[in-house]
């Protein structure tokens, strides 16, 4: 099948700068490793960040966020039933929230923690590709929190994930995979430095919740413009600083920096395929 391109709902560059018009409030209960690198980021994108991951508080802050981020990097036994009362609180509320598995498939614990969440219906899925072929049943082959598995391995389970469980699946990587059931988006670029700094996928996930909320709560709009962004601002960030310590500290500025009318001209590589991709 030759490639097609996406052509309805906001584009990129509309949901960067409603985000950063609207600055919505992101809820993020993630995993220690990554607290201050993910908050800076929804910072530098235009976002609010709330760290809020303790029982009693989280269910709270869920009700009044804007979108909400669950990640299983250290799910730790007072975290996951924060997580359980967030997502509960969330759906009640209507707040959108995005599931990071970090992990699953290497570990048991969060594994069997994650398919738990899938029943509370988050409106998106982001993980690497063993992250989601575990998560899905489909075997993965990860190592802790690396893939060990080929993006292009995940596009007919990605699918088949987003379709059982209502949730826009991203599946990050080379090229970043995004299916709803029905559509599989492509978004090329980014740069492997990405791999080198610990929390950019996971602040990636927060962006996503971001995005989300900017985009009206179309979940499939808002997570293409999340992965955009963050392709051109890896760009970015990498043409400056070729190695990890500086590149991390580039790409919070390229964040902060990239034009919505940048995003709308990266919009021809989406190459993207519909439901018999």
């Amino acid at each position: 099948m030759s490639d097609v391109y996406l052509s309805s709902g906001p584009d990129a560059g509309a949901v960067l700068a409603r985000l950063r018009e609207d600055a919505p409030l992101v809820q993020c209960i993630t995993n220690s490793v990554v607290v201050n690198f993910t908050a800076n980021a929804l910072l530098a994108a235009g976002a609010s960040p709330v760290m809020a991951d303790v029982p009693g508080e989280a269910r709270e802050c869920a009700r009044v966020a804007s979108a909400l981020l669950v990640n299983l990097g250290t799910p730790r036994a007072e975290q996951r039933e924060a997580m359980r009362e967030a997502v509960a609180a969330a759906g009640a509320a209507g707040t959108p929230w995005v599931l990071d598995p970090v992990g699953v498939g290497a570990l048991s614990l969060r594994t069997d923690f994650a398919r738990e969440l899938l029943a509370d219906g988050p409106a998106v899925i982001r993980g690497n590709a063993s992250e989601i072929l575990a998560l899905a049943g489909a075997g993965g082959r990860g190592r802790g929190v690396d893939a060990a598995d080929d993006v292009e391995q995940t596009a007919g389970i990605a699918r088949e994930l987003a379709r059982s469980t209502g949730a826009v699946v991203a599946v990050s990587g080379p090229v970043d995979l995004i299916a709803d059931g029905g559509r599989v988006v492509r978004v090329h670029g980014g740069d492997p430095l990405l791999t080198r700094v610990t929390g950019a996928g996971c602040a990636l996930g927060a962006i996503v919740g971001a995005a989300v909320a900017a985009a009206g709560g179309d979940a499939f709009a808002g997570a293409v413009a999340a992965h955009v962004l963050y392709a051109e601002a890896a760009e970015r960030a990498a043409a400056v600083a070729p190695a990890p310590g500086g590149f991390a500290v580039a790409l919070l500025d390229a964040l902060a920096t990239v034009e919505p009318a940048a995003l709308a001209a990266r919009e021809p590589l989406l190459a993207g395929a519909g439901a018999g991709a």
